[in-house]
């Protein structure tokens, strides 16, 4: 059985945030129609915020891919003040471009415990959302809702 995702992807971006490290990296899988966001370090409201909108520019052609892998298991982080934009601005936009379901790998880091739960219980009022240990049945779940 597969412990890892194993198919082709297309690398879009790293970002770094201020000091150099890696924030966030974003891969495409065309045939399913998945954006993988990796989240790395430790976040804050800012560098969500930040890494968000990169993400949402990489799609020139104005729609959003239709599965949002995010993984933030190499994560950690307080970032619930993010919330009101991610659930007010950012959402909103990326659903009626076309979003249809959102997998989210929490985070293991106990200072990422309310910000997941915050952001678990907004992003459901729109999109289904599964919340998952590993980005493998992130994958598997996403997958079957295409």
């Amino acid at each position: 059985m597969p412990t890892e995702i194993t198919a082709p992807a297309e690398h879009l971006l790293d970002l770094s945030d201020a000091h150099g490290a890696l924030l966030v990296d974003f891969d495409f899988f065309a045939a399913q129609q998945v954006l993988r966001v990796r989240w790395h370090g430790h976040l804050t409201t800012a560098s969500v915020v930040q890494g968000t909108q990169a993400g949402a520019s990489l799609r020139q052609d104005g729609h959003a891919p239709q599965r949002l892998l995010i993984d933030a298991s190499q994560a950690s982080g307080d970032w619930r003040e993010a919330m009101p934009w991610l659930q007010y601005e950012w959402l909103p936009q990326v659903v009626a471009r076309g979003l249809r379901a959102i997998a989210y790998v929490h985070s293991p880091d106990p200072t990422s415990m309310f910000s997941s739960h915050e952001f678990v219980v907004g992003m459901r009022r729109l999109v289904p959302l599964g919340v998952f240990r590993t980005p493998l049945a992130a994958w598997q779940w996403l997958v079957r809702r295409g």
